[in-house]
């Protein structure tokens, strides 16, 4: 199976399963197309993308913390830095476990105390050679259990936010990845109205 095929193949995999589905621009990628999952007006934006000379397809969601939840964590770490480092410890061991590749953006240490977490984005590869529909569709549901996981888990520990994303210090400190800052930024306007309460809003795809 080429890159070619493979871009095919998902796209009626997607289509097939009623998933809405947007072309995203990348020079970097056979394919790249945000798809939101699952399809409801709940469902949150994933990328899925076929880099050019890689044998695999990559499914990505990234969330971006509240605002509210960030202050919430931010006072834990103020008044129990110890239970502030278990909670992002026990995090981590979750998301080892989960048979995903992961990332924490956590906010800059203050006298050696984590700062809080501000994003997280969850990944899964599938190498061509192992590509079928039940296979790339398990992965989509994989990402987004361990997704809905992880918020759950937010929102039980630091409550359901103000409704508005917080800062995230790895983005904005990093002027070197504009191009990366700038479609992060994008699929975060999206991502989030699932993640934290809110229905998704189709005129955000424009």
């Amino acid at each position: 199976m080429n890159a070619q095929e493979a871009s095919k193949l998902i796209r009626n995999w997607l289509e097939s399963e009623r998933l809405e589905i947007r072309q995203v621009e990348d020079p970097q990628a056979i394919l790249h197309i945000h798809v939101r999952y699952p399809p409801t007006k709940q469902g949150h934006l994933f990328n899925v993308v076929i880099p050019k000379d890689r044998n695999l397809a990559l499914v990505y969601s990234i969330t971006r913390v509240d605002q509210g939840q960030q202050d919430s964590m931010k006072k834990l770490s103020d008044e129990d830095s110890d239970s502030w480092e278990e909670w992002l410890h026990d995090t981590r061991i979750h998301l080892t476990s989960s048979d995903l590749d992961w990332v924490l953006h956590v906010g800059q240490k203050k006298n050696e105390i984590s700062g809080p977490l501000q994003a997280f984005n969850l990944s899964r590869p599938v190498w061509f050679d192992g590509l079928t529909q039940n296979e790339f569709m398990h992965t989509m549901r994989r990402v987004w259990l361990t997704k809905l996981s992880l918020i759950h888990q937010i929102k039980y520990g630091f409550g359901n936010g103000n409704g508005k994303p917080g800062p995230v210090f790895d983005w904005n400190s990093n002027k070197t990845k504009r191009t990366q800052k700038s479609e992060i930024n994008n699929e975060i306007g999206t991502d989030e109205t699932g993640g934290f309460g809110k229905d998704f809003d189709p005129l955000e795809w424009t």
